[in-house]
């Protein structure tokens, strides 16, 4: 339910400097011009991955992966931000070749800095997952909510697929996403069901019955607390959450505390 949470906590070592170099013109991509998201996470992004593509780590990395992978031919290339710009469409290589880098990168990407570089490649794909599921609309109020988790999820991917060998890992990889994002939004969508329905409030019973005067019975007993919720709840029409509220309470607890009582007592 904190999706906030769930955000920083599944990007966290996707975000670990934060630089905020003002460069956006350099790195802007087309294919997310179209969005417009309240927290900027992919800008965050960008800017972050001018200083770690560039970092020293970042340069051991590549010559690592060069070396092991020398059919790639990626000799001439300085650190993984190099290696990031050979994929875009325009990098200079063809679909298979770079397809090729792709699984090479999947099966390296045990190693942080090579994983922190596929995520990095595959960030358009992503927008694209959450563009298929139309960002979460109807689910979640705010799009960047629906690209963080899909951030997380996917750093998530990498880590549990860290070493494969995937033929079309890229594509693998998103179909994969795209089955976790939508399980996520299925679950956000019956969590804030749930919670709607402790702000309905019921119509009051305005006829004195046999439950009231049960319930009147009640009334100084050990039981004098949950009794009167459960005439406030009844009989005055509040809605669970009202009712939680003026009791200090959660109102999944308090739900169950008055099935309980109702099912004991008064049934």
């Amino acid at each position: 339910m904190c999706v906030a949470g769930r955000i920083m906590n599944g990007v966290r070592n996707v975000l670990r400097y934060g630089a905020r170099r003002g460069v956006r013109k350099c790195v802007e991509a087309p294919v997310l011009v179209a969005m417009t998201l309240k927290n900027d996470l992919l800008g965050q992004m960008r800017y972050e991955w001018l200083h770690v593509g560039h970092s020293s780590r970042a340069r051991f990395a590549m010559a690592t992966f060069a070396e092991r992978h020398q059919d790639l031919d990626l000799g001439a290339l300085g650190d993984l931000y190099d290696v990031v710009t050979l994929l875009e469409a325009r990098g200079g290589r063809n679909v298979l070749e770079r397809a090729q880098i792709v699984r090479a990168l999947l099966e390296e990407s045990a190693d942080p800095e090579i994983r922190r570089a596929l995520l990095q490649t595959l960030i358009p794909g992503i927008v694209s997952v959450c563009r298929q599921l139309r960002f979460g609309d109807g689910i979640v109020e705010d799009p960047s909510e629906t690209v963080g988790v899909a951030l997380g999820l996917a750093s998530e991917l990498l880590v549990d697929w860290a070493g494969q060998s995937r033929q079309y890992a890229a594509p693998d990889i998103l179909s994969a996403l795209r089955g976790r994002l939508r399980r996520w939004l299925l679950k956000e969508k019956a969590a804030r069901r749930v919670v709607s329905n402790f702000d309905q409030p019921d119509a009051p019973a305005i006829e004195a019955s046999p439950l009231l005067a049960r319930l009147h019975s009640f009334r100084g007993s050990q039981y004098d607390r949950i009794a009167r919720l459960t005439y406030a709840r009844v009989y005055e029409g509040l809605s669970l959450r009202e009712v939680a509220a003026q009791d200090h309470s959660a109102p999944a607890t308090l739900q169950k505390e008055l099935q309980h009582f109702a099912v004991r007592f008064l049934i």
